[in-house]
C-alpha cells in the first residue's frame, strides 16, 4: 500500500533483497524502481512454473515470455472488457537471463530429456527427434551430439511402431507409406515388416 492505496506487491524475498521498511518514506522514483520489481518478481515466478511443468529449450521460453509483451483482454469485477498491457522487453531479458543462470534454461539437458523422453513407448525416428528439435531452435551440433550418445536407434524404435499399429495397417504397402511418414529409412522398415511377417 502507498499512501493507503494498493499499488504493487512484493514477495517476501523481495522484501529481504530490497530492503524495504514498513513507514519509510519513498520518492517516487523509488516507488516506480519497486513496481519495477514487483512486474519483474511476478514474471519470474509465472515463467519458472513454465519452465519447472517440463523442460523447455531457449526458444520455447524466449516465445512464452514474447507472449507477455503482448497486450492482452481482460475481463474486470463488473464484467467489463479491457485492454492489459504487456511488460516491457527489457523484464522478459531480464527473466531470461536469471533463469538461465540458475540453470532453468539449458538447451543441452532439453535436448537430452527429449532424446530420452519422447515417445519412448510408441517409438519415434531419428529424423523425427531431429526435426521436432529444429523446431524447438536447438542448434545442429546439439542435436548431433545427443542422438550420437543416446542408445536409441530405428531398429528397435521401428519395432515400437510396428507393434503398436500394425492393426491398423494390414496392407504392408500402406503400412510401409505410413512409417516413412514418420522419418524411418525404407531399408530399415523392409527389415522390420519382414521380421514381423516372420514372427
Amino acid at each position: 500500500m502507498v499512501d493507503g492505496v494498493y499499488r504493487f506487491s512484493l514477495d517476501i524475498f523481495q522484501y529481504a533483497d530490497l530492503g524495504i521498511k514498513i513507514g519509510k518514506e519513498y520518492t517516487d522514483e523509488e516507488l516506480t524502481e519497486l513496481e519495477t520489481e514487483s512486474q519483474f518478481g511476478k514474471l519470474y515466478t509465472l515463467t519458472l512454473e513454465y519452465c519447472i511443468m517440463r523442460p523447455h529449450s531457449s526458444k520455447e521460453v524466449r516465445d512464452y515470455l514474447y507472449r507477455k509483451t503482448r497486450e492482452t483482454k481482460v475481463k474486470t469485477r463488473t464484467g467489463d472488457i479491457k485492454d492489459r498491457p504487456g511488460v516491457s522487453e527489457f523484464l522478459t531479458r531480464r527473466v531470461f537471463e536469471r533463469l538461465e543462470e540458475k540453470g532453468y534454461i539449458d538447451d543441452e539437458k532439453f535436448t537430452k530429456f527429449w532424446v530420452e523422453t519422447r515417445n519412448q513407448r510408441k517409438g519415434t525416428s531419428r529424423r523425427k527427434l531431429t526435426m521436432e528439435l529444429q523446431q524447438k531452435g536447438i542448434e545442429s551440433s546439439i542435436i548431433e551430439t545427443e542422438l550420437a550418445e543416446s542408445t536409441r536407434d530405428d531398429s528397435a524404435e521401428i519395432e515400437k511402431v510396428i507393434a503398436k499399429k500394425r492393426a491398423h495397417y494390414r496392407d504392408n504397402q500402406k503400412f510401409t507409406q505410413y512409417l516413412m511418414r514418420q522419418g524411418f529409412r525404407y531399408d530399415d522398415i523392409r527389415a522390420a515388416l519382414n521380421n514381423d511377417g516372420d514372427s
